[in-house]
């Protein structure tokens, strides 16, 4: 069974960026496939906002295992239940907004790793293992060393205890939610301000004394990305389908309204 490994966690592995892509309208299993075509390693499929049903996010799940790509699931805050089930149907990782404490994070490891890490409850055949009968200790050792177990920094608060949480044993992501914990600043939208930069150095300093990998999402300014990659971060939320759809359609617009008058009218 070497040869089943969660794609987004071998970048970070090899000292390199995983990047993944949100999901906010595809709801087809194709999505897997175009975006690995694309190059990107992981889909960061939102159960948080928008309304994808658990269902859903299994098929998407499911059909991105065999296209290469993985599946990342935001759940909302504090529901450990839909944590475990989203892993069940095929997720390699789970994100957890908010966490604002490392009681907080210590309790989201315990519901999604097996013993002697956590307390998830063991089931049959799982779709990471293409439903192949595997043994009980071997399935939970592998599913224990693959999945990605990323806690959101979204507060003040979390951030000051960035370094506590880092050291909670079998988290392996920070990743800091730009937007809103810009929101909690007091500095909506300003990404490249002092404390966001501030902030971002912290939890990069934390996470390579612990061990861990610090991620981002929220901020898809190209110069920032550059800087803050430069910086140390590693787990990057690189965009979603909407504003990827919604530029690609909007180039497209103005060339075929800005273009010479002999397109008007054509057939």
């Amino acid at each position: 069974m070497a040869d089943v490994k969660n794609p987004a966690r071998a970048p970070l592995e090899r000292g390199e960026v995983s990047i993944g892509c949100g999901l906010r309208l595809a709801r087809g299993a194709e999505i897997g496939r175009i975006m690995k075509s694309c190059g990107w390693d992981w889909l960061f499929i939102d159960l948080e906002h928008g309304s994808m049903t658990l269902d859903t996010c299994s098929q998407i799940s499911i059909a991105a295992l065999d296209a290469g790509i993985a599946p990342i699931v935001r759940v909302p805050h504090g529901q450990l239940d839909m944590a475990t089930r989203a892993l069940d149907g095929g997720g390699w990782g789970i994100v957890m907004p908010h966490v604002d404490t490392p009681e907080e994070a210590a309790e989201l490891v315990a519901h999604v790793k097996y013993p002697p890490q956590g307390h998830r409850s063991v089931m049959g055949a799982l779709p990471q293992f293409g439903y192949r009968g595997v043994g009980v200790g071997e399935t939970s050792r592998i599913v224990n060393a693959e999945i990605l177990v990323t806690v959101m920094i979204e507060t003040p608060l979390a951030l000051e205890n960035a370094e506590k949480i880092a050291a909670v044993p079998g988290v392996d992501v920070l990743l800091i939610g730009t937007n809103d914990l810009a929101m909690e600043m007091g500095i909506p939208g300003q990404f490249a301000h002092e404390k966001i930069v501030a902030a971002y150095e912290k939890v990069i300093a934390a996470c390579r004394k612990h061990g861990k990998w610090p991620g981002m999402g929220g901020c898809y300014v190209d110069d920032l990305l550059r800087k803050y990659i430069a910086m140390g971060m590693r787990m990057i939320l690189g965009g979603n389908d909407l504003p990827f759809l919604m530029a690609g359609a909007t180039d497209r617009a103005k060339v075929l309204k800005g273009g010479p008058h002999w397109l008007i009218g054509a057939g």
